[in-house]
C-alpha cells in the first residue's frame, strides 16, 4: 500500500536544509475555518500554542512579520515599537502572494520570498515547542522557537494585547 506523499514547501525544505527537527500535521481544511483555534481543535493542541503568521508594513522598515498565538490579537502598536517604526499596518490581503509567495490560511514564517524582519511573541518561549504553517492550508509543523528563531533571525518581544 503506498504512502500519502506529503508536498514538500518552502518552510520544510528550509528545515530539512538545515537538519532541523520538526514534526508534520496534516489536516482537512475549508475556507471559512482557517483560524488558528480552529487548526488547534483539528490537531488536538492548545490554542496557545498553535501560533499564525501576520505579515505588517512599517513606515521604516517596510515589510515586517509577526508570529503570535492564534488566540490572540496582535498589538501593532508593540509591533511598531518593537520593530523600530512609528506606525505599522497590516499588509493588504491581495498583497500577500506577490509579498511572501504564501496564501492567507498558509501563510509560514520560513521560506518566505525574502528574510523578512520577523518577531515571534514572547510567550513562544513558554513551550518546548509551538505549531506554525507550514506554507500550505492543512498543512501545519511543530517546532522548538529557538529553532524558528534560527531559521528566520527573528527576535522575541511581546506583540500581543
Amino acid at each position: 500500500m503506498a504512502k500519502k506523499k506529503i508536498v514538500k514547501t518552502n518552510a520544510i525544505r528550509l528545515i530539512e536544509q538545515k537538519k532541523i527537527s520538526y514534526k508534520e500535521y496534516a489536516y482537512e481544511w475549508q475556507e471559512n475555518h482557517l483560524g488558528a483555534d480552529e487548526v488547534a481543535a483539528k490537531l488536538g493542541q492548545n490554542p496557545a500554542q498553535v501560533f499564525k503568521t501576520l505579515v505588517a508594513v512599517g513606515n521604516k522598515t517596510g515589510v515586517i512579520v509577526a508570529v503570535i498565538p492564534g488566540n490572540h490579537e496582535l498589538d501593532l502598536k508593540k509591533l511598531a515599537q518593537l520593530s523600530g517604526n512609528k506606525k505599522v499596518e497590516m499588509l493588504h490581503l491581495k498583497d500577500l502572494e506577490q509579498t511572501t509567495g504564501y496564501i492567507r490560511g498558509g501563510c509560514s514564517p520560513i521560506g518566505m520570498k525574502k528574510l523578512f524582519p520577523t518577531f515571534i511573541d514572547e510567550s513562544a518561549s513558554d513551550f518546548a515547542t509551538i505549531i506554525i504553517s507550514a506554507g500550505k492550508r492543512g498543512l501545519q509543523l511543530e517546532i522548538a522557537p529557538s529553532d524558528l528563531a534560527f531559521l528566520v533571525n527573528g527576535k522575541f518581544g511581546a506583540l500581543t494585547e
